[in-house]
């Protein structure tokens, strides 16, 4: 018999071994638990994926439910499906252009060869020029990208059912089928295109082109007598593009090769002593680059296809280009060799043939386009906004659809948690993002663009700013606007495309639009 001492020690181990074994059951009953709440069906809407939140404004959540279908619609009220959000169906096309996209190995000018994608036998696709006001018809043919395709139009707010993206305005295009998308162009200025099913493999293995809106030439062209034209990867430039435009789009391939316009290095733009050029910088890479110029002095024309006011000569600074985003600057051919715009890792020389200028390394500093040109009315007063959001950027461990890691989050939540911004058409809205991640993220939001208002607390002071991809940096916080004017349910996301696949994906939804699109592992539809 144990003397009491040492029974009483031997009956408390035992009650400890057993204690911890329960702790330990508990433990792995609610990862287990978690898990299991996390795995998505294999078939599911874009709209049943996030917590309504009204701002403020009208319409309330039902009790205890999540997504879209939660937002309170009155008996009998009207629905309007993302399919039926479209241009004129009567209406012919000005411009016609047939996109063909291809698995194949590919090698960039000067570059090593990988296994990647084209448009039409090359990377970058064509680009796609139009005037405002025609209406552009794009036919997307996939002859054997095996996880399907789409062409998402970024930065143009087309109608919703031309967004192109898997599984929310429009299914994935399998191998031997086709999409036509039809828009006007009702914007001006520099964009482009891109997959946006398995979007990140497909991007940076060569999915992208740009598209370049123009200005009307004149007055508009009757609708029902416009003639079509066709353009392909040969012609989709119109010819005789004037010298005093000219195309950067930066993009960075397999292997980390570096190109301007799908060359390694250095590339030439043609231009004589005096020309003044507009150079539009495209960043179709999932980071944010700069971009400086040399031989120079230079002006920021426009960003993310809206020309800022009062723009002013710019000496020994760089410009932030977000990933996403585009940048127009305008340069003067000196006299004596040429000018040079860079970015890391590549440059366009635009002046006479064989003309050069020194490479330079970046500037220290950064434009700030918080204050830079001159202020003017923006047609709408943020102040008198009908919702206001919170756009809270963080990260967690935790499990999404099932795999552990560390994961995104927005306000907090993750997966279906996350909000979903719900609108009404005619709202002014006003959006308060901020970032305590630990990274930057390029965040975009399809089918309209927003106004910076301020950053950190201090107000905009320079030219309107309007964005539809905005850097923000980790501690940083932004208050934008935008009126709620374009129909659909829209991807609110960060252009890291990796990160949205990660969790950092919501959707600005306007009341009592629906989507007869599915998500999910059953469904071929992977948007990231």
């Amino acid at each position: 018999m144990l003397p009491p001492r040492t029974a009483a020690k031997s009956r408390w181990a035992w009650f400890a071994r057993r204690f911890a074994a329960v702790l330990g059951a508990v433990a792995v009953a609610l990862v287990g638990w978690m898990w299991w709440a996390s795995v998505l069906p294999g078939s599911y809407s874009a709209l049943d994926m996030g917590v309504p939140d009204f701002g403020g404004g009208h319409g309330a959540p039902t009790p205890g439910a999540h997504g879209h279908a939660a937002a309170a619609v009155p008996a009998g009220a009207d629905t309007t499906s993302v399919a039926d959000l479209v241009a004129d169906p009567d209406r012919p096309a000005d411009v016609r252009v047939e996109l063909v996209a291809r698995a194949e190995r590919v090698t960039p000018v000067g570059g090593e060869p990988f296994d990647g994608f084209t448009l039409n036998g090359s990377t970058p696709g064509p680009t796609i020029r139009a005037a405002e006001g025609q209406l552009v018809e794009v036919v997307l043919r996939n002859d054997d990208v095996a996880d399907g395709v789409t062409a998402h139009w970024h930065g143009v707010d087309v109608p919703n059912a031309m967004d192109g993206v898997a599984g929310v305005t429009q299914d994935a295009v399998m191998p031997g089928e086709t999409y036509t998308y039809r828009f006007v162009a009702e914007q001006v200025g520099t964009f482009w295109y891109h997959a946006h099913q398995a979007a990140h493999p497909q991007v940076v293995g060569g999915l992208f082109g740009a598209l370049i809106l123009d200005p009307a030439t004149g007055p508009p062209t009757d609708a029902a007598t416009a003639p079509a034209t066709r353009t392909d990867a040969a012609t989709a430039a119109p010819a005789g593009t004037p010298a005093a435009d000219a195309l950067a789009a930066v993009h960075t391939y397999p292997g980390g090769q570096r190109t301007i316009n799908g060359a390694l290095g250095d590339s030439h733009q043609e231009a004589a002593p005096g020309d003044v050029i507009r150079v539009r910088v495209v960043n179709t890479d999932s980071t944010p680059t700069s971009a400086w110029v040399t031989g120079s002095s230079f002006r920021v024309l426009a960003v993310d296809g809206r020309d800022l006011v009062g723009p002013t000569p710019v000496d020994d600074k760089s410009v932030l280009v977000t990933a996403g985003g585009r940048v127009d600057l305008e340069v003067r051919v000196p006299e004596r060799g040429a000018a040079r715009v860079q970015v890391p890792g590549a440059s366009l020389t635009v002046g006479p043939d064989g003309a050069q200028t020194e490479q330079a390394s970046a500037p220290r500093e950064q434009l700030d386009l918080l204050s830079y040109g001159e202020p003017a009315d923006v047609g709408f007063d943020p102040a008198a906004a009908d919702r206001r959001f919170t756009y809270d950027i963080g990260r967690v461990p935790g499990f999404l659809d099932g795999r552990p890691g560390y994961w995104w989050t927005i306000n907090g939540g993750l997966g279906a948690g996350v909000p979903m911004y719900m609108v009404d058409e005619g709202d002014i809205v006003v959006m308060t993002i901020s970032n305590s991640s630990g990274e930057g993220h390029p965040m975009h939001l399809h089918g309209h663009h927003l106004l910076v208002l301020s950053r950190d607390g201090v107000p905009a002071s320079g030219s309107p700013w309007w964005v539809d991809s905005l850097d923000v940096a980790h501690g940083e916080s932004y208050e934008v606007a935008f009126v709620a004017d374009n129909p659909g349910v829209w991807m609110d996301h960060c252009h890291n495309l990796p990160h949205a696949a990660e969790g950092l994906m919501t959707h600005v939804a306007y009341s009592g639009v629906t989507t007869p699109f599915r998500l999910g592992r059953d469904t071929g539809n992977q948007p990231e």
